[in-house]
């Protein structure tokens, strides 16, 4: 998957418990995530939210390494 701003997108299985699942995407920069991609990611939210053990959350974080010049 190519889109613009977007680094990477992992999808991350705890191996302690196979049915946890942690997605994690990459932005260039802050201004990286266009509003229809938003809209989009709030209808698979809706519509998953009843097959969820706890409500799902968004941690941001801020890039130390590799630098951003590697992405």
């Amino acid at each position: 998957m190519r889109e613009p701003g977007i680094a990477r997108f992992d999808i991350l299985r705890d191996s302690a418990d196979p049915a946890h699942f942690v997605f994690v995407e990459v932005y260039r920069d802050e201004n990286a995530r266009p509003p229809q991609r938003d809209r989009s990611l709030r209808e698979v939210r809706d519509t998953v939210a009843d097959m969820m053990a706890q409500p799902r959350a968004s941690v941001k974080y801020e890039n130390l390494f590799p630098g951003d010049a590697g992405w």
